[in-house]
């Protein structure tokens, strides 16, 4: 059990914008990108959390609501806090088709992204939770059925086991969220 631990400690789960990690005031890029890189960044100089080219594609692409004077609001980062969340499983595409309802609401007034933001990041909460007790579970299984192989090499092929079996329930989880957004998307054309 200690290698679970110490995976999920490694994991940095918990690690998210949260409303109070949002200034009330309007921020400049590089203030947003500087919030970005120290809520999620690994210590990895040459990995990227958020750039310049990232904002502006997004922005271009229609991912974000417009911007105002080069400042970005409370909307945007939240907006932007989804994208991050989401690019790691989603297609651009998909994620447009995904928030473009969102947008239009907000751009609207017809919609309090914070409090959609606020119950997005408890569900967040409980995943971790879920994700924590299921972690073990699979180490647990994952040992018990590695134990049949009886080989030399019986910890390597145990992590072998492991980690083609996250990365499968990964896939899973990946495909339904492409499902769903796919329903998302032709009932939006009818």
């Amino acid at each position: 059990m200690a290698e679970v631990k110490q995976l999920l400690e490694s994991m940095g789960l918990g690690n998210q914008i949260t409303l109070n990690d949002i200034p009330d005031i309007d921020l400049y890029m590089d203030q947003v990108i500087q919030l970005f890189d120290n809520k999620f960044s690994s210590g990895n100089q040459d990995e990227k959390i958020l750039t310049k080219t990232m904002i502006n594609n997004y922005a271009k692409s229609g991912l974000l609501i417009p911007i105002k004077n080069k400042k970005y609001s409370k909307e945007h980062l939240i907006l932007l806090s989804l994208i991050y969340q989401l690019k790691g499983n989603l297609k651009i595409n998909e994620i447009k088709q995904l928030l473009q309802k969102l947008n239009d609401k907000i751009l609207k007034d017809d919609f309090d992204l914070k409090d959609f933001y606020s119950y997005y990041l408890d569900l967040l909460r409980l995943n971790e939770t879920h994700f924590t007790s299921h972690l073990s579970l699979h180490f647990e299984e994952t040992k018990e059925i590695a134990t049949k192989l009886q080989n030399e090499h019986m910890d390597y092929l145990e992590k072998v086991l492991l980690i083609s079996s996250l990365a499968q329930m990964s896939n899973l989880y990946r495909s339904a969220a492409e499902k769903l957004v796919n329903e998302m998307t032709q009932e939006n054309k009818e």
